[in-house]
């Protein structure tokens, strides 16, 4: 039986942050389709807390903001994208007030900053500690009052479609309904995020597997710094799992790491240890540092302590976390929060061009699952949002500039179907390659274990072809990791291998 077959001016595969930004930037003269994986407001963007970095402060600067980026990037930041990025956060927030994000301001009115890990200066806006979820409910409402932006749910692209030429001409999309059909575009843009959903503990939503990142390098673009997966260093845990995301601005706001004593009470403050910059340093420091003393310990956690900041400030400042931890029992005005690290950004995708632009012509990223150069080794706190909206907004420039280009019709690849799978055979098979990551290319690798990782995944490969396109999304992804973490011959930001030196003494 024929696919059926949808025709648009650009396909936006992702309804996070970069992909509604561009929807609302682009020309109103357009047919813009915009497709979710699940429901439209489960996105990681919906979940960050934390804020949007960009330099507001008379007292602060460009140049301070980009030096602290390259620092944490740890030396392989484009210092280019960098600056052409870090340089519209002034025009992104203004652009966002206009659209009515709610964000908090401080009592003469203005716009309240506070300051994360990596930051030498307060240059954080934020709503609370719910930034996420604001900006992206006012982005998505905004979307939503618009007839030229059709936002299509529970869709899953499964293929990138090309011409004979090569070109990007849309992708195969399984529907809400469970069939399949071509969606075609002249514009095809993929915003799909992370890939947290490949380890067993993430902060990031289910949605989160990679698919992007392993469509695209089908389809012939280059994928860059897989390697740099950078884990949070603290998630709630509860129960030996982790339960949700604790903003780095609470340690901004004075709060410490500490070690539990005998009786599970903050003892010593061991950051000092391990950086200067203490709760402050960067988040690949901050947590190889609470990994190592877990194992050091063998703790199943170590302990953030705000209790010396009043019920009230934290009820006004960290709603969130507040909440979070008292649905678990935890009152953090009088208890510290059991937290550890889980994965939670990928600071390499799908090389891309500030616009998004890519190496497959008609084919975009933008967002988490494009590899710009910002982030380098290791992502600086809140600049992910901004890399959002700047890409989302500078790809719609770029995009009103070309002319439409009328897709062809053609099938999807046709792949060869292996025996079909159960459900209950996918999630274990789901479950076992989260468990060979956690622990082969986790926070801290070796040759061995990714030499291991990579033999498994071969065997898993030629066992697995009956699996559903995001479970061999996250096995092609896996594979591409574990080449990438074997390729880099140092240890540096976010990719830590105890079998190479620091990328200093080895630069030495």
């Amino acid at each position: 039986m024929p696919q059926s077959q949808t025709c648009s001016d650009v396909l936006i595969i992702g309804s996070g942050l970069a992909g509604l930004t561009l929807a609302l930037s682009l020309p109103s003269t357009l047919r813009i389709t915009v497709l979710s994986k699940s429901s439209a407001d489960e996105c990681a963007s919906a979940w960050a807390q934390g804020g949007i970095a960009a330099v507001l402060d008379p007292a602060d600067s460009l140049q301070a903001h980009v030096r602290d980026t390259l620092i944490a990037g740890a030396g392989l930041c484009d210092e280019g994208a960098v600056r052409r990025i870090l340089e519209q956060g002034p025009q992104a927030i203004a652009w966002l007030q206009a659209l009515g994000v709610p964000f908090s301001t401080d009592a003469e009115g203005r716009l309240h900053l506070t300051r994360e890990g990596g930051h030498s200066a307060r240059r954080i806006v934020h709503a609370a500690d719910r930034t996420g979820q604001a900006v992206h409910q006012t982005l998505l409402q905004a979307c939503q009052r618009l007839k030229h932006i059709s936002l299509l749910q529970h869709c899953t692209a499964m293929e990138l479609l090309q011409d004979l030429q090569q070109r990007c001409v849309g992708a195969s999309v399984r529907n809400a309904d469970g069939q399949q059909q071509n969606m075609l575009a002249s514009h095809t843009v993929l915003a799909t995020g992370g890939m947290g959903q490949i380890y067993p503990s993430t902060t990031n939503p289910a949605t989160a597997t990679g698919d992007g990142i392993a469509m695209a390098w089908r389809a012939g673009c280059v994928v860059r710094d897989l390697e740099f997966m950078q884990f949070h260093p603290t998630a709630l845990q509860v129960g030996g799992r982790s339960v949700g995301l604790v903003s780095e601005a609470l340690r901004g706001e004075g709060a410490l790491l500490c070690l539990p004593d005998r009786h599970g009470q903050p003892g010593e403050r061991f950051m000092l240890r391990h950086d200067p910059r203490a709760e402050l340093a960067p988040r690949d420091i901050v947590a190889r540092a609470i990994d190592g003393e877990m194992r050091a310990h063998q703790l199943p956690h170590v302990l953030l302590d705000i209790t010396h900041r009043s019920r009230d400030w934290l009820a006004r400042h960290f709603p969130g976390v507040m909440a979070l931890c008292a649905a678990y029992g935890i009152d953090i005005a009088t208890q510290p929060i059991p937290v550890a690290p889980c994965a939670h950004y990928a600071c390499g995708g799908v090389q891309a061009h500030v616009d998004g632009r890519t190496a497959v012509a008609g084919l975009w990223a933008i967002g988490e699952v494009a590899r710009t150069g910002l982030h380098g080794a290791n992502r600086l706190a809140s600049n992910s949002l901004l890399e959002c909206v700047v890409m989302g907004r500078s790809a719609a420039l770029r995009m009103a500039e070309q002319p439409l280009h009328k897709p062809a019709a053609i099938p999807g690849r046709q792949r060869k179907p292996g025996k079909s799978l159960s459900t209950e055979s996918q999630q274990e098979m789901r479950q076992s390659l989260q468990q060979l990551m956690l622990h082969n290319v986790g926070i801290v690798r070796s040759n061995h274990s990714l030499i291991a990782a990579a033999k498994q995944l071969v065997l898993w490969r030629a066992q697995w072809r009956g699996a559903d396109p995001a479970l061999r999304n996250q096995l092609a992804l896996c594979s591409l990791m574990v080449d990438a973490a074997l390729q880099r011959h140092a240890s540096v930001g976010a990719h830590c291998n105890l079998d190479w030196p620091a990328l200093e003494a080895a630069a030495a």
